[in-house]
């Protein structure tokens, strides 16, 4: 159940194929890769139980430094490859990482990072810069034979928060061995008929949590994954013919930008052999859901989940038509809906959605958020609110409060926040996010500005300008607005919720 089985059984057969370029690699090459780069960490000192930080772009060396990661008991930290040097900063120090690994593309973000001290092992695909090694020919001078003391790793990646920077979702490591059969992802092949023989299209970002671990899982069943370097919807569906794609995962953007395509467009390419799209990270509105299943028929399985893997719901489509815009049963732990007492209460009342019996998780170097995020009893939750009715079906009516998703990527309010008030023409800020078509949900900014004189399209362009310069262009507010005073209570507390509630529904407010 990794590839070292698969370079036996099958060393020829495609692991990974990059959607663009067309460039392959095998279970054999995935396989002998992987072990040359664990063999690397394990002679720079990485230990079981150690992290490595992985910071590139969607690419064919993506997987197998995933794989030199799994195979030598390391947490992996996979970085969204868009952060700015500050944010990358940030996650190497609180991650713990001794080693990165990154790519040539992003040689110039990397130049500006602060390295601790600890970080002994830079190494970058495609070429070299000052500090780093260039990986292909380090890895090159290492056996392609496994360690001798293969230890299983996992992902230690970087949740959504509501406030402040994110923080890592750190797991104990599994006691499974490299190879050996993973009781927890045994239910794949029930639910959706993983196999070795599937071929899995991923056209999200690496980074993100869901398609890097739906990709593992697709490997260590044997089947090949197909990446796009970046989404494009009619791409997407020449992928599913050209490489006769069985399972695919989606977020409700991407439905959204499929089903804007011509008819002549949507119909161009032979989808037959497509038979479980999976899709999650967002709400998905109704009438695109309905389009969907429409369209491809009844192959979407939605799934409700965090990072911290702490519990699920799963639907599919036969379900969800009879449930519109459930989000399902919970699979393996049991779910509680709670009041602001930690009571529970009955079917079709809306509280916080808990779990218990699930995964253990906890929030790295974030007592704070851990004490927010568990109750005795075992119970965790993601902060999301939600009621279940009498047949155990979850329906979610808010998300973490006021956090942001656009286009399946959750945005930090606070963080754009934080960036904005340190201007000096800036007295307040609001970030929220507001209704968009096409991303679900864009960055809206409202900002109390020193002098209300001033307010207007030159300081708006000025202050946006000045979040680029610190923030992942994604995080950059779409408009931003000014208002004389923002809504604060006596204690300090912003009520958002009045600012937020005057833009829904009018997401092409202009800028002041």
């Amino acid at each position: 159940m990794y590839p070292g089985t698969f370079a036996q059984s099958k060393p020829n057969s495609p692991a990974v194929i990059m959607a663009g370029t067309g460039e392959v690699m095998s279970f054999g090459e995935l396989n002998a890769r992987s072990n040359q780069l664990a063999h690397h960490f394990r002679a720079a000192g990485l230990e079981k139980g150690d992290h490595v930080a992985l910071f590139m772009e969607n690419q064919i060396h993506y997987m197998e430094v995933v794989w030199a990661a799994m195979r030598s008991g390391l947490y992996l930290t996979a970085i969204n490859s868009y952060l700015t040097a500050g944010e990358v900063s940030y996650i190497v120090e609180d991650c713990g990482a001794k080693a990165l690994v990154t790519s040539n593309a992003k040689s110039e973000t990397v130049a500006q990072v602060a390295f601790p001290d600890r970080v002994t092992t830079l190494l970058m695909v495609g070429g070299t810069a000052p500090g780093f090694k260039n990986y292909e020919e380090t890895i090159a001078k290492f056996p392609e034979t496994k360690i001798a003391n293969e230890a299983m790793g996992t992902l230690m990646l970087y949740s959504s928060g509501t406030t402040g920077r994110p923080k890592g979702v750190k797991r104990a490591l599994p006691t499974v061995l490299p190879g050996e059969p993973d009781p927890s992802i045994v239910h794949f092949k029930t639910l959706y008929d993983f196999r070795d023989d599937m071929v899995y299209l991923s056209p999200a970002p690496m980074y993100h949590a869901a398609p890097l671990a739906y990709s593992l899982w697709a490997q260590m069943y044997g089947g090949a994954v197909v990446i796009m370097e970046r989404f494009d919807p009619l791409e997407a569906l020449a992928l599913i013919e050209r490489f006769h794609v069985t399972h695919s995962q989606w977020v409700p953007t991407m439905f959204v930008r499929m089903l804007k395509l011509t008819e002549e467009e949507r119909t161009r390419h032979d989808l037959s052999s497509l038979e479980v799209a999976i899709h999650a990270a967002a709400p998905c509105p109704v009438p695109v859901k309905h389009q969907m299943i429409a369209w491809w028929g009844p192959k979407l399985f939605e799934y409700y989940a965090g990072t911290e893997g702490n519990g699920s719901t799963i639907i599919n489509s036969q379900e969800w038509l009879k449930k519109p815009g459930s989000v399902g049963r919970t699979t393996v732990a049991k779910l509680h809906i709670l009041d602001e007492e930690y009571n529970e209460l009955p079917a079709n009342s809306e509280g916080t959605i808990w779990f218990s019996g699930g995964g253990d998780f906890e929030y790295h170097n974030a007592p704070e958020k851990n004490a927010e995020s568990h109750r005795t009893g075992g119970l965790s939750t993601l902060g999301d609110v939600g009621y279940v009715d009498e047949d155990g079906y979850l329906f979610l009516t808010d998300r973490k409060a006021y956090m942001i998703i656009a286009g399946g990527v959750n945005i930090y309010p606070r963080e754009i926040e934080d960036i904005l008030v340190t201007h000096p023409a800036v007295a307040d800020v609001a970030v929220f996010g507001i209704p968009n078509d096409d991303l679900g949900e864009e960055v809206k900014a409202v900002v109390q500005p020193i002098d209300m004189a001033a307010a207007g399209p030159e300081l708006a362009a000025e202050l946006l300008l000045f979040c680029g310069q610190h923030l992942a262009r994604y995080k950059v507010p779409r408009t931003l607005d000014f208002e004389a005073e923002l809504p604060r209570l006596p204690t300090g507390k912003l009520y958002k919720r009045i600012l937020r509630d005057r833009y829904m529904g009018k997401a092409d407010t202009t800028i002041v």
